[in-house]
């Protein structure tokens, strides 16, 4: 389907980016989805590319570009590559923003040039083993000892959690006041007392490094905390919106591949003498999903263009990732279907593709969560 969202500067930046992945990512993606990791030479490169950090500031090394659609093309791109998506999303749509938008200028030019050069890869760890949905159950604490946090706890399901050298870290620095306690304090790669756990061997995305993260007394400096004590939460809610749009964004670039695809294998597949797209039952399964993915497509491109004007709203997120992941899953799972015994085989690309799907409906929120966020906004 057509979109009118995306812009002639866009499409340049689109090509850019797939030019840039077919000589960068795609030939060595097989050895990191092997290896568990991306090779760090791929974020340097990257960095060099002018794809990290798009909307910091041009004077830390930045793209100095806040339109959404350039990180959106970015995420399109590398799921049309089938390049592994979540780091690049962490880092970009997610971390970048924390540190470019509640810094202080010393932080500032201390991390976002490195991040920009892709020289620094960054990660958030929110996330701990009796504290996923709920950022507020979290048990990490972050004690001041005057010049400094001493934290001790641990964080679980990190993305990019071996490769970060720069990791945004939610901590309760006043646990009595629950989720209002909660600070964001940025730990740096071989602060004593931090320490990585085994690498997650997960279902899918497996070149997406994704570990457990310790902190024993580790001792930070209190010029890493991010803006204002205990105001973590606010931070955080604030910006969910736009990092619950980006995984909406990979669903529906997943989804509309994944069709293309089957649409392809469909027409040349033949059973009992004709090909497998034209039996009226996978027919009608094609024209549904092409039906709703176009739908989510629309509702998508709106979304985008409220985020971008500064209106997106925390129930329009909730809506745009619900939906969209848990109709990734869904394609996923009928095109699978429809590849038969071959889409069963490790190697092919709809397996992986249906092993990718499953996650998005759980992190950056489950799909239940987004479900009550809407309920809530409904005065229910």
């Amino acid at each position: 389907m057509q979109t009118t969202v995306y812009e002639a500067q866009h499409e340049d930046f689109r090509q850019m980016c797939r030019t840039f992945l077919a000589r960068e990512a795609i030939p060595y993606h097989d050895q990191w989805e092997r290896d568990g990791i991306i090779g760090r030479e791929l974020w340097t490169k990257a960095g060099a590319a002018g794809l990290l950090g798009i909307g910091v500031p041009t004077e830390y090394g930045g793209g100095g570009e806040t339109d959404f659609r350039y990180p959106a093309v970015l995420s399109e791109e590398l799921i049309r590559a089938r390049v592994t998506a979540p780091g690049f999303v962490a880092h970009n749509d997610v971390i970048a923003t924390y540190l470019s938008g509640r810094t202080t200028p010393e932080q500032r030019k201390r991390w976002l040039p490195g991040l920009c050069a892709g020289e620094l890869i960054a990660a958030i760890a929110m996330s701990e083993p009796d504290a996923g949905s709920n950022v507020a159950d979290i048990r990490t604490t972050a004690v001041r000892d005057g010049d400094f946090y001493v934290l001790n706890g641990q964080k679980t399901f990190i993305t990019n959690g071996e490769n970060a050298d720069v990791v945004v870290v939610a901590a309760k620095t006043a646990p009595q006041r629950g989720g209002q306690g909660i600070s964001l304090i940025v730990v740096e790669r071989d602060t004593p007392g931090f320490t990585r756990g085994r690498r997650m061997e997960k279902l899918g995305w497996t070149a997406s490094d994704t570990c457990e993260l310790f902190f024993d007394d580790c001792r930070v400096p209190a010029g890493n905390l991010i803006g204002k004590e205990n105001v973590g939460m606010a931070y955080l809610m604030a910006g969910l919106p736009r990092e619950r749009l980006s995984i909406a964004t990979v669903a529906v670039a997943a989804a509309e591949k994944m069709l293309a695809d089957t649409l392809e294998y469909a027409r040349g597949r033949q059973a009992f003498g004709q090909a497998i797209g034209s039996f009226q039952h996978n027919r009608f399964q094609l024209a549904t999903l092409d039906t709703e993915i176009s739908i989510a497509r629309v509702f998508l491109n709106h979304c985008v263009t409220e985020l971008n004007a500064g209106r997106l709203t925390v129930a329009d997120a909730a809506k745009a990732k619900w939906w969209t992941t848990e109709l990734q899953v869904e394609v996923a799972n009928r095109c699978l279907q429809l590849y038969g015994g071959y889409g069963y085989l490790k190697e092919s690309p709809i397996s992986r593709e249906w092993a990718n799907s499953r996650v998005q409906t759980i992190y950056g929120g489950t799909t239940e969560i987004m479900k009550e966020l809407i309920g809530r906004s409904l005065g229910l």
